[in-house]
């Protein structure tokens, strides 16, 4: 890991995490990464000639010149203004761990993040579209399919996804559990020996990475609604869906070891999904396939 990562990774340790910053930017990376790494050299050129066009954005305090940038000039716009605050609502879906899986409420106006990955991917793979359309929608995909299997942007307990869960993070006190999910575990978890997107991706055989990267919008949803349940709310309750704890709950060391299997997989998953996306939307040899449930 780099100096400057290193440097980073210890300040993220003393500062207030941004609720609005999915994954923070490290987690964003990554998962770009892994796809830069699994997608096709057609696609990959692609992407190249689409990222050379980025002044067509015309937003040029949210740089766009590698799939890492754009994954994460979603969150960027927001500081904005009006311009882009039609997209807030695209970051998540609020679906109530503790009732059944009910992602059609949840999107039924299209304003989630499982709907604009569909509808994104689809704009991106539309040829007829000018360039700046097809650019935007690359980094919209980019950046939803990472936001997506951050547990707590596919699942809550009406507390938008964890912000209004206050918890603490080992010694760090007052931050609250999306917080803590976005930033503090996903810098951890991805820094950990092996470090990296490479590494990352080392934990899993080509067998499991190539189960990974199935599956459509819906089933990647209902997978990370159960981590949220499971992980995010069941690692700080004895029960998930009872009352939340009088006395603010800590992740501690141990817990942290243990939940970064699950943030290294979460990663993992998203950035080999992306990559077949990206495939089906850019490859000339790859007829683009609907994701939808």
């Amino acid at each position: 890991m780099s100096l400057l990562r290193r440097f980073l990774l210890l300040l993220s340790m003393f500062v207030v995490a941004s609720p609005a910053a999915a994954w923070w930017e490290y987690g964003h990376y990554s998962v770009a990464t892994i796809a830069s790494l699994n997608v096709k050299p057609e696609t990959k050129r692609e992407i190249a000639r689409l990222i050379a066009k980025q002044k067509l954005l015309e937003t040029p305090t949210c740089a766009v010149t590698t799939i890492e940038e754009a994954s994460y000039w979603p969150d960027c716009i927001k500081t904005l203004g009006e311009r882009f605050s039609y997209a807030s609502p695209w970051h998540y879906q609020n679906v109530d761990v503790c009732k059944p899986f009910d992602q059609k409420s949840a999107c039924r106006d299209g304003n989630c993040v499982s709907a604009q990955i569909d509808r994104n991917a689809k704009l991106l793979a539309d040829k007829s579209l000018p360039d700046r359309e097809r650019l935007m929608a690359l980094a919209f995909l980019v950046h939803l399919v990472g936001d997506l299997h951050m547990p707590l942007h596919a699942g809550d307990k009406g507390d938008l996804g964890g912000n209004r869960f206050r918890a603490s993070y080992g010694v760090i006190k007052g931050r609250n559990l999306h917080a803590i999910w976005d930033g503090y575990l996903a810098d951890r978890g991805i820094s950990t020996p092996p470090g990296e997107a490479r590494g990352v991706l080392s934990d899993f055989t080509p067998e499991q990475r190539a189960e990974m990267s199935g599956g459509k919008t819906e089933d990647w949803a209902r997978e990370s609604w159960e981590a949220a349940r499971q992980y995010a709310y069941g690692t700080v309750m004895t029960d998930p869906c009872g009352p939340v704890p009088e006395t603010e709950p800590v992740i501690d060391e141990e817990t942290t070891r243990r939940l970064i299997p699950v943030v290294r997989a979460q990663v993992a998953k998203g950035g080999l999904r992306l990559a077949r996306l990206l495939d089906e939307a850019l490859s000339p040899s790859a007829a683009p396939a609907s994701t939808a449930g």
